[in-house]
């Protein structure tokens, strides 16, 4: 009986050992994974493999260092209720803390959001806003969303230059992409002087 309780009390140790390692092996990550991770939206699925082990560093780096990308990450886990309690308000409040420090996917999303009507009403004139400013970051899904809304006619014609410009000189290696691309860069080309598409082409504006 004796030898049982001790092989019970064994192995309830290496359990219990086997689970701290477990925490120990899961680090916060580093800010350029964390921004790699947001880039190919893979962030909120990596807190769930993670068994949402890095809650409290997460929320700490987001409310407490104020860093933009664990803010849109916090954001994101509030929004959609992962590994937290869904707070939608909050969770949109740390999106918008993160694109007005200049994050391109914070500011992207937050365009996207504004224009499809997610979590909040419509609104173009503030769509255009936020996606402005992540194209001007280079960042690809804003230019595509917004060369879109241009080619539908709303937005500035002073500003179809500058994302003409911006998309001309985009890259990226898929082709479905490569073919939307030149699908909207003629569509804006049709809305310019021929002058000015190739003052674009060139980088001027």
């Amino acid at each position: 009986m004796r030898s049982l309780f001790f092989a019970l009390f064994i192995l309830a140790l290496n359990l219990q050992q086997a689970h701290a390692d477990k925490l120990k092996a899961v680090q916060v990550y580093t800010d350029d994974v964390l921004l790699d991770l947001i880039k190919e939206n893979k962030h909120l699925s990596q807190i769930v493999i993670d068994e949402c082990q890095l809650v409290q560093d997460i929320e700490a780096r987001a409310t407490i260092t104020n860093k933009p990308g664990f803010q849109f990450l916090w954001g994101d886990m509030l929004a959609y209720g992962v590994c937290v309690k869904k707070n939608i308000p909050l969770g949109i409040h740390y999106m918008r803390e993160a694109a007005e420090q200049g994050l391109p996917e914070a500011l992207e999303q937050l365009g996207r959001y504004y224009h499809i009507g997610k979590f909040m009403q419509k609104d173009l004139r503030e769509a255009i806003i936020f996606l402005k400013e992540a194209a001007s970051l280079n960042n690809l899904k804003a230019q595509i969303r917004l060369a879109e809304i241009y080619n539908q006619g709303f937005g500035s014609p002073l500003d179809y230059p500058e994302l003409y410009s911006q998309l001309h000189h985009s890259v990226t290696d898929d082709k479905k992409t490569h073919q939307k691309i030149s699908l909207l860069l003629t569509g804006l080309a049709e809305k310019m002087p021929e002058r000015v598409v190739t003052a674009a082409k060139e980088g001027k504006f």
